[in-house]
C-alpha cells in the first residue's frame, strides 16, 4: 500500500510542484489550501505525513499543528515556510513536527526530507507493533481469584528493588511471572538475563554466572562476561535456584551482599547493580533441612515470595487460555484457530494437568495440526481418565468410616492448612500467599477449626 501525503498551502503553484514530485516517487498525494480544510480531512482519513505550510490564510500553519495533536492525528508533520525563522522552527518542532524546511523548496531536500519522516513512521509503527506482542507474550491469562491475586501481587513488587522468589510447580509459567516484573519494573529498560541453573553442568556454571579471564581453565581462550555483569542495571533470572550447588550458593550469596562478583581466575572484583528474581518448583525449606541448600541465601532470596497456582487450582481460566493459545497458534500456523466445543472444555476443566499450563499449551498445538475440522471433540483430546484423589488427600479418610461430604470436606481443608502452615514454618503470611486466600480468611478458617498460631513473633 503507497504512504498517502496530504500538501497543506495557500499557492496553487507550490502545490501543483510538489504534489507532482511526490506522485512521481511512488506517493498518494491530496492538497488542500487552508488549515480548516486541513484539519476536516485529516479527522476524516488517515494519512502517514502532512506537508504543512506556516502562512495560511485562517488559522496559520502553527496552530494547525497543534490542533492537530490535540485531535490526536498521529501523522508525521513537516513544516515549509517562505519566511522561517529559529522561533518558528523551534515551536514547530516542540509540537511534534518532524522537520521544517524553507522556502523557496529544494524539491531533492523536500523528498529527502518526505523520505526520512516515512522513515521513522514506519519505524514507530513496527515499534508499537513489537511492543503490543510482547506485551501479549507477557499477559496473565485468567479471572480466577488466584490468578487476579497473582496480577495484583506482581503489579506492587515490580516497581521495587526486592529480591523476588517465585514458587510453583513446573509449567505453571514461573518465567512469565519473572518477565512480567521486570516489564514493569523501573528497570525495564535494561537487560533482562535468564539463567537456567539445572540445565548447566556443575563445572561450567561458576563461568556463565560471573564470567572468566583468558587462561583461567582449559577452553577459555578470552575473557568472557558472566551472567551478572551482562544483567547490570537490570534483571537476572535465576531458574530452577533449588538445583544449584552449595559451593555456587554461596558465590551467588556474596554477589547478593556485597553487589561484587569475581571472574574466574580473575584478581579483580566487579561491582554490579543487579535485581534477582529466583524461581524453584522445590520446597526450600526442606532442602534445607536436608543440607541441600544454604539458609542464608534463602534468607537473602525470599524477601518477595510470589506462588505460582497450578492450573487444576484454576480450572475456570482453561476457556480463556484455550482461545487465547489458539489464536497464538493460529497465526503462527497460518490457519484459522479451531475452537472446543463444550464436551471438549468440561474434560479439560476434570483433567488433573500435572504439566500445567505448559501442557495444554501442548495439548492445543497437537490438536491444531492433527484435527481435520474445525472444532475439537472430548474425542480428540486424548486426555485418558480423570487423575484420582491422591493418597495423600484421601489419607483422612481410610482409616475410619465414611464420613458426610461436608465433614469430609472440612477435614480435608483443616489437614492441608497444619502442611502448608508447617511448610512455611507457621508464618501466617506466606501460608495465606501459598493458598492463595487473604490473611483475615485463613484466620477465620483457622478459627472454625480451631486451629491456634504456631508462631508468637507473627505479626
Amino acid at each position: 500500500m503507497k504512504p498517502s501525503i496530504l500538501i497543506v498551502d495557500d499557492e496553487a503553484g507550490v502545490r501543483s510542484a510538489l504534489s507532482g514530485v511526490l506522485r512521481d516517487e511512488g506517493y498518494e498525494v491530496e492538497t488542500v489550501a487552508s488549515g480548516e480544510a486541513c484539519l476536516d480531512r485529516a479527522t476524516r482519513a488517515p494519512f502517514d505525513l502532512i506537508v504543512l505550510d506556516v502562512w495560511l490564510p485562517g488559522i496559520d500553519g502553527l496552530a494547525t499543528l497543534e490542533r492537530l495533536r490535540e485531535r490526536r492525528v498521529d501523522a508525521e508533520v513537516v513544516m515549509i515556510s517562505g519566511h522561517g525563522n529559529i522561533e518558528s522552527a523551534v515551536r514547530a518542532i516542540k509540537h511534534g513536527a518532524f522537520d521544517f524546511v524553507e522556502k523557496p523548496l529544494s524539491l531533492d531536500k523536500t523528498t529527502l526530507v518526505v523520505r526520512n519522516a516515512l522513515r521513522q513512521r514506519r519505524l514507530e509503527s513496527e515499534n508499537r507493533a513489537l511492543r503490543a506482542r510482547v506485551d501479549r507474550q507477557l499477559t496473565m491469562v485468567g479471572e480466577s481469584h488466584v490468578i487476579r491475586q497473582l496480577r495484583e501481587q506482581v503489579a506492587m513488587a515490580a516497581p521495587t528493588n526486592g529480591r523476588v522468589l517465585i514458587l510453583g510447580e513446573n509449567g505453571t509459567g514461573k518465567e512469565l511471572v519473572a518477565r512480567s516484573v521486570h516489564a514493569l519494573s523501573r528497570r525495564r529498560s535494561a537487560p533482562f538475563v535468564e539463567v537456567n541453573c539445572a540445565a548447566i553442568p556443575e563445572e561450567l556454571i561458576e563461568s556463565e554466572l560471573f564470567g572468566h579471564v583468558r587462561g583461567a581453565f582449559t577452553g577459555a581462550v578470552a575473557d568472557r562476561r558472566g551472567k551478572f555483569e551482562l544483567a547490570d542495571s537490570g534483571t537476572l533470572f535465576l531458574d530452577e535456584i533449588g538445583d544449584m550447588s552449595l559451593k555456587t550458593q554461596a558465590k551467588v550469596l556474596r554477589a547478593l551482599q556485597e553487589g561484587v562478583v569475581d571472574r574466574v581466575g580473575g584478581t579483580s572484583s566487579i561491582r554490579v547493580d543487579v535485581r534477582v528474581i529466583a524461581a524453584t518448583n522445590k520446597d526450600l525449606p526442606a532442602e534445607i533441612a536436608a543440607g541441600r541448600f544454604r539458609d542464608d541465601l534463602y534468607f537473602r532470596l525470599n524477601v518477595i515470595p510470589i506462588f505460582v497456582p497450578p492450573l487444576r487450582d484454576r480450572d475456570e481460566d482453561i476457556p480463556l487460555l484455550t482461545t487465547y493459545f489458539m489464536e497464538q497458534l493460529a497465526a503462527e500456523y497460518g490457519r484459522r484457530a479451531k475452537t472446543c466445543d463444550p464436551t471438549a472444555l468440561a474434560a479439560m476443566r476434570r483433567y488433573h494437568w500435572p504439566g500445567n499450563v505448559r501442557e495444554l499449551r501442548n495439548l492445543l498445538e497437537r490438536l491444531m495440526i492433527m484435527v481435520p475440522g474445525e472444532t475439537i471433540e472430548a474425542r480428540h483430546l486424548g486426555l485418558g481418565p480423570v487423575a484420582p484423589p491422591s493418597v495423600e488427600a484421601s489419607a483422612p479418610l481410610a482409616d475410619g468410616p465414611l464420613l458426610p461430604l461436608l465433614d469430609a470436606r472440612d477435614r480435608f481443608e483443616k489437614d492441608y492448612i497444619l502442611k502448608v502452615l508447617a511448610t512455611h514454618g507457621g508464618n501466617m503470611s506466606r501460608t495465606a500467599d501459598a493458598l492463595g486466600v487473604e490473611r483475615s480468611n485463613l484466620y477465620k478458617k483457622m478459627r472454625a477449626f480451631g486451629i491456634g498460631p504456631m508462631r508468637r513473633d507473627d505479626p
